[in-house]
C-alpha cells in the first residue's frame, strides 16, 4: 500500500485530515500510533476546525519536522534549511491544489465554523476533498523522501 492510500485509507477509517497523513508515515517517524493521533489531533480541520492551513499540509510538515527538523536553537543554518524544506513542500501542495487554507480548499466563505465535526456520511465525502488531500500530501512528502533520503 502507497503512504497516498494508506493516508486515505487512514481518513476513511475516521481519523482527522491531519492525522491521516501524520500515522501514514508512523513507521519512519517512530511514534506509536496513540502518541501520534494524539499529537496530530488538533490540526485537523484546518487547525481545529478554524478552517486555516490545511489539515493534510500540517500533517505533512509535522511529520517533515520528525524526520528532518532541528533542534539546537544555536544553528541557525539548520533553522533555514528546514523553514526552506517546508516551503518547498508547501509550493508542491499548492500547486497541485490551488491554495493549504482549509476553508479555500473548501470554498467556504467563513473562516470559523462550530467545533463539532461532521458525521462521515457518504455526503460528507461526496462534498468534502479531504480524502484525496490526504493522499495528495502524502504523495508530495513520499516523493520528497525518496529524493532526499533521511540521515540517521
Amino acid at each position: 500500500m502507497t503512504r497516498r492510500e494508506k493516508a486515505m485509507r487512514l481518513f476513511e477509517d475516521g481519523y482527522n485530515c491531519a492525522q491521516s497523513v501524520f500515522l501514514a508515515f508512523e513507521d519512519l517517524h517512530g511514534l506509536d500510533k496513540e502518541t501520534a493521533a494524539r499529537l496530530s489531533s488538533s490540526f485537523g480541520g484546518g487547525m481545529g476546525r478554524l478552517r486555516e492551513v490545511c489539515g493534510t499540509v500540517s500533517g505533512m510538515f509535522m511529520t517533515a519536522g520528525m524526520l528532518y527538523g532541528y533542534a539546537d536553537p544555536k544553528k541557525p543554518e539548520l533553522k533555514a534549511a528546514h523553514y526552506a524544506r517546508i516551503q518547498e513542500l508547501a509550493v508542491e501542495f499548492e500547486k497541485k491544489n490551488g491554495s493549504i487554507v482549509c476553508r479555500e480548499l473548501l470554498g467556504l466563505n467563513v473562516k470559523r465554523e462550530p467545533p463539532t465535526p461532521e458525521a462521515r456520511t457518504a455526503e460528507y465525502y461526496k462534498k468534502r476533498p479531504c480524502r484525496e488531500l490526504a493522499g495528495d500530501a502524502a504523495e508530495i512528502l513520499e516523493h520528497y523522501i525518496e529524493e532526499h533520503p533521511i540521515e540517521k
